[in-house]
């Protein structure tokens, strides 16, 4: 279910694909749209992992609330709606999936991504200190197994999709994030990708 990109669709009428960084999570919707779609897309983007994890742990067991988190996590980065296109980068959905199968987890992994969030302004700087806080305090809390499992594939998922993200950083080129949208603003429409001709 690619919250962003029908949000964006019912509200604004484009195509979130086309604006800003390309992605369809909730850090692109707020960065372009502010707030008021991006604050309903990340609640809508942690449910999605969230629930299915809960309602599996509890009704069938710790390992299958793993598995339907996992499920959640792959069909933002791919979704189904989307016919497979590239999607999120899986950061609220996988925050809600630990939060259903492993809250403690999910409350270090919230921790770390505010407190680099505020530091240094980068979303996607949070995202990767959040994600790879997840199998050290899995480890450290106890967790069993497949929760420690989870984590560790979580976390180099998150990393992967976060690869150019960290070619900028390292590069100096990141945009730090505004949490407030000027007024004025308008969204940016993503750059055509270079035919690798010149006119």
């Amino acid at each position: 279910m690619p919250s962003g990109y029908w949000l964006v669709r019912l509200f604004k009428h484009e195509d979130i694909r086309k604006q800003g960084s390309g992605n369809i999570g909730a850090s692109n919707v707020w960065r372009t749209y502010g707030r008021r779609l991006g604050v309903p897309v990340v609640l809508l983007d942690t449910a999605k992992g969230f629930v299915p994890a809960l309602v599996f742990s509890l009704t069938v067991s710790p390992l299958a609330g793993v598995l339907a988190g996992a499920g959640a996590m792959l069909g933002h980065a791919r979704p189904l709606f989307l016919r497979f296109a590239r999607g999120g980068k899986m950061v609220a959905t996988t925050g809600g999936a630990f939060l259903g199968v492993a809250p403690l987890v999910a409350a270090v992994g919230a921790v770390v991504w505010l407190v680099v969030f505020l530091l240094f302004r980068y979303a996607s700087l949070a995202s990767i200190a959040g994600a790879v806080s997840l199998p050290i305090a899995a480890v450290l809390l106890g967790y069993p197994w497949p929760v420690i499992v989870f984590a560790v594939a979580a976390s180099l998922a998150v990393l992967f999709l976060h690869r150019v993200n960290m070619r900028r950083l390292l590069r100096g080129e990141e945009n730090r994030f505004a949490l407030r949208r000027s007024a004025k603003a308008k969204p940016r429409a993503r750059a055509a990708p270079s035919s690798g001709r010149t006119p």
